[in-house]
């Protein structure tokens, strides 16, 4: 397993460098000019002044230089600082990495909880009235856009029932200490946790009811059946295990996926994430910062493929990795 796994991060390296490369090319060929962003309007057009601007932001460099440097500095551990705050990037990250890491966790285990029970329902009874209800509400789930369910959540639970905020990671009016803060952000978590797990639960169920049904049609399964054994024995230990194999590469590869989703919905609820922080740098053309999220992106790509990968072996012990 070990010599998979390094060969494995090996064959990432590669990629990274491809990506950064192509993500440095499209910032470079975006129309404008990043300097337009920082130039004091008070101070007008005056040539020097822009030049000055262009000087503090490195950007009178050649494109390949401010690659080559910004290559340089990424491995040595320094991701430059902020256009915007003048802060380190490693800072700006590191502040709003952990709340995007705790909206992505809960939705995904979240989503797992639910979606698994029902695509395990759905095809049990299949083509049954049931299954016919599970299966239009995952379609719809996963036919609504991300954006329009998280609006219509905060325009009834927020606006007109009032039960739990609209925006925010917490109540900017008091200061809450302990576990009372605690529960601060859990009510602000809620919104936007349903609205990134909704769109998981409907794609995720329907795989689940897929990979069960082929399942119970195997020989092994009839003849567990055969045997006598109990129903319930032959769905969790023979059926229910295998049927989760494709569902760990799904999850795998849902995991950027919810990040990326992330971008909406922090953007839309407020929520100081890293999915914001990469809105507001595009929005403000801050190249390191969004430099950084790319790159970060791009990496969880790599670690969920690569953990779907491991986890194949817990699930099914037959799968050994050289």
């Amino acid at each position: 397993m070990s010599r998979y796994l390094a060969r494995r991060l090996l064959q990432a390296i590669p990629l990274l460098l491809v990506i950064s490369l192509l993500t440095f090319a499209i910032i470079e060929i975006a129309p404008g000019d990043a300097a337009q962003m920082y130039i004091d309007p008070n101070k007008g057009t005056d040539p020097a002044y822009i030049e000055r601007v262009r000087l503090s932001l490195g950007l009178e460099q050649p494109v390949y230089v401010r690659y080559l440097g910004w290559l340089k500095e990424t491995l040595s551990g320094d991701l430059g600082f902020s256009f915007r705050t003048r802060r380190p990037v490693a800072l700006e990250v590191g502040d709003r990495l952990p709340n995007t890491l705790l909206l992505s966790g809960v939705s995904l285990i979240l989503s797992f909880v639910i979606a698994i029970p029902i695509g395990v329902i759905s095809a049990l009874k299949r083509y049954t009235l049931l299954d016919y209800v599970l299966s239009t509400a995952a379609l719809a789930g996963i036919s609504v856009p991300i954006f329009w369910v998280a609006l219509l959540l905060i325009q009834v639970f927020a606006i007109q029932l009032g039960w739990l905020p609209a925006s925010g990671m917490s109540n900017v009016r008091e200061s809450y200490t302990g576990w009372l803060a605690n529960l601060d952000i859990l009510r602000h978590m809620i919104l936007p946790t349903v609205t990134l797990s909704l769109a998981q639960i409907a794609g995720w169920s329907r795989y689940q009811r897929s990979a069960l049904l082929e399942v119970l049609g195997q020989d092994y399964i009839r003849t567990a059946q055969g045997k006598g054994l109990r129903e319930r024995r032959v769905l969790l230990v023979h059926a229910l295990r295998n049927s989760l194999i494709p569902m760990v590469t799904l999850i795998g590869v849902s995991v950027p996926t919810v990040v990326t989703g992330a971008f909406l919905t922090e953007t839309i609820f407020s929520w100081p994430g890293i999915g914001r922080l990469g809105v507001d740098a595009v929005t403000g053309r801050d190249y390191p910062v969004i430099m950084a999220v790319t790159m970060l992106s791009a990496l969880m790509i790599v670690v969920g493929n690569l953990l779907a990968d491991i986890a194949y072996a817990w699930v099914d012990p037959r799968i050994r990795y050289e």
